[in-house]
């Protein structure tokens, strides 16, 4: 009777320890999400794909400082990309398994219809002709168009400094800033100079071959903190830029669900946090998140 006993006792233990391991108790029934995996999205939904992939593609520039800037250690850093962790935290995706690749103006629609991005996230304005081809999410960001000019140089005050046809200006092939400085210019074929990405206008600038660089104002203030007394804003800003997150055309569902997590970000802190931990360093004053569009 008393090895019966015994047996008996150590069955028991041993059942509460293998319902102690695999349980915890009822502690994760009202724990909420529990981890990057424990989200649920709708069966079919991109967001469901890319969580259970457990990993996502976010396009985004590799060479504007403040926003998206590629740094020593190979990743980009910016306000843009905050933006991007942030969305991947809403997805259950841990940061280690973000992709970024390189998104210059020029192919950011082309990235997102061949499925190179699932997202792009690159200093993007949102306007018609691009939404014909892509969807937008946001605006999560305003900017505005500045000229960017030498310290020394007081001859350039505003676009309007470039209908004398005698200056030349640099901007990014197939940006919205090359497309608007052109109403601006006497001669487009001998004032406008494009490249692929800003940097090159920037080396441009400083060595003299261009007068002017022509982008948002955010972007270049970071080329001017970052290359001290060499450059400086010219004039005020002459447009709005809203800024918005570039995804397939027709994903409704997943542009809703961007644009919910956006209006989230601007009341939990993460949208200040964000900002003041980049493009914040060159503009001290912290953004109000602007309305999303939910077209």
């Amino acid at each position: 009777m008393r090895v019966t006993r015994i047996a008996t006792l150590a069955t028991v233990a041993a059942l509460s320890l293998t319902v102690a391991a695999c349980g915890g108790g009822d502690s994760d029934s009202d724990g909420g999400d529990t981890g990057a995996g424990s989200k649920e999205f709708a069966a079919g939904s991109t967001m469901e794909r890319l969580n259970q992939a457990q990993k996502i593609i976010i396009g985004t520039k590799f060479d504007q400082p403040g926003f998206g800037l590629k740094g020593l250690d190979g990743k980009p850093a910016g306000f843009d990309v905050e933006i991007g962790k942030a969305i991947a935290t809403e997805l259950g995706i841990p940061e280690d398994k973000i992709e970024y690749i390189e998104t210059p103006s020029a192919v950011r629609e082309e990235y997102i219809e061949q499925n190179k991005a699932d997202i792009v996230i690159a200093t993007y304005t949102i306007n018609d002709k691009r939404k014909e081809r892509i969807d937008f999410a946001g605006p999560y960001y305003v900017a505005g168009q500045h000229i960017m000019v030498r310290a020394d140089d007081t001859s350039i005050t505003g676009p309007d400094s470039f209908k004398a046809g005698d200056k030349k200006v640099c901007s990014v092939q197939g940006s919205t800033p090359a497309e608007t400085i052109k109403e601006y210019l006497a001669n487009e074929g001998q004032q406008l100079v494009v490249f692929d990405v800003y940097q090159k206008c920037a080396d441009a600038l400083a060595s003299g071959q261009v007068d002017a660089v022509t982008t948002d104002n955010v972007i270049l203030l970071g080329f001017i903190a970052r290359n001290e007394g060499k450059f400086k804003l010219a004039g005020e800003k002459f447009t709005d830029e809203p800024y918005g997150i570039g995804l397939k055309k027709g994903d409704t569902a997943f542009r809703t669900f961007i644009n919910d997590a956006l209006e989230k970000f601007y009341g939990d802190g993460t949208y200040e946090k964000a900002w003041k931990d980049t493009a914040g360093k060159f503009d001290e004053n912290t953004p109000t998140g602007p309305a999303v569009n939910r077209y």
